[in-house]
């Protein structure tokens, strides 16, 4: 294929290669590591359409940098009078005629990397996965923790952070190669469940208990939310299923547009152990006022 080869063909080239030597399937392989960040190198130039044509013009080199000429040409073209730039593919991607990665690149690029080790280039983006606390992902927090691979690092978890949510610390990732800028760490989130609140979106749900004596005359509770209690005011007449909102009292949005809602569900509880006189006046209101609770559910079958 020839120097003008298409985005596809270059970037299932790159994939393939970074499948071969990524560190994860080749473990303590100082030299499969390497390969990978050539790669990755690699990708960063001709992967990027504008710095393709930079580098195809003369004005950049394989590691991004300035060109003092454009005599590269000459300098680097076989000696059958070929163009070192026509590479060649398989199926599916990978490279078929160069028996390493820096005959491969020597045709990508039209020059080998010095001493055919890599040429300048980023260190490999690292990847963790973190538990995290539901308050902690609600209200933001600093963590300072361990990661599997002992490596320690400061995290800010911002506010309102979700399940699932990537977090990128720049710089934190592996070395770079000769002088190369270190890779970045991502930081895959996931929020452990909490004891009383559950998350929809920006909004919180909460499930309230409440005696008998609040629901019938009303009263002010004190209710549980994730930045701290606020008094509630129950109506009388309350019931179960009812729900009561707290504006502004549900997950914070991290981009100024408003935090969520808490949506409290209110429970009646009766006691423990139901005396005898409280059973007899039931008993007896219900007598003298008879009321109905199912209508509803019989009228739908």
């Amino acid at each position: 294929m020839a120097k003008d080869a298409s985005e596809e063909d270059i970037r299932g080239a790159y994939r393939a290669l970074a499948k071969r030597y990524h560190p994860d399937l080749n473990p303590g392989d100082t030299k499969a590591e390497n390969q990978f960040k050539a790669v990755q190198a690699a990708y960063d130039i001709v992967g990027d359409a504008n710095k393709r044509a930079q580098f195809d013009r003369g004005e950049i080199d394989a590691s991004g940098q300035e060109r003092p000429s454009r005599q590269y040409y000459r300098d680097f073209a076989e000696s059958n009078g070929q163009d070192a730039r026509h590479y060649t593919f398989r199926q599916g991607g990978a490279p078929e005629d160069f028996e390493d990665l820096g005959d491969f690149f020597a045709n990508v690029f039209g020059e080998r990397t010095q001493a055919g080790g890599p040429f300048p280039g980023p260190g490999a983006t690292v990847r963790y996965q973190m538990s995290v606390d539901f308050l902690e992902a609600v209200n933001g927090a600093k963590k300072r923790v361990t990661m599997p691979d002992g490596k320690v690092l400061d995290i800010s978890i911002p506010l309102g952070a979700d399940d699932g949510q990537i977090l990128r610390l720049r710089g934190k990732g592996k070395p770079g190669v000769q002088g190369g800028p270190p890779g970045d760490a991502l930081i895959t989130l996931s929020v452990n469940p909490h004891a009383l609140f559950r998350r929809d979106g920006k909004n919180v749900h909460l499930d309230l208990p409440i005696t008998l004596d609040e629901a019938l005359n009303g009263a002010k509770v004190d209710v549980p939310t994730p930045g701290g209690n606020v008094s509630l005011t129950l109506p009388r007449g309350s019931n179960t299923g009812q729900k009561l909102r707290v504006r502004g009292k549900g997950v914070p949005d991290r981009r100024g547009d408003g935090a969520g809602d808490l949506f409290v569900s209110l429970q009646i509880m009766l006691p423990d152990k139901p005396d005898d006189d409280l059973a007899a006046f039931v008993e007896k209101w219900t007598r003298d006022h008879p009321y109905e609770v199912r209508q509803t559910m019989e009228r739908t079958l």
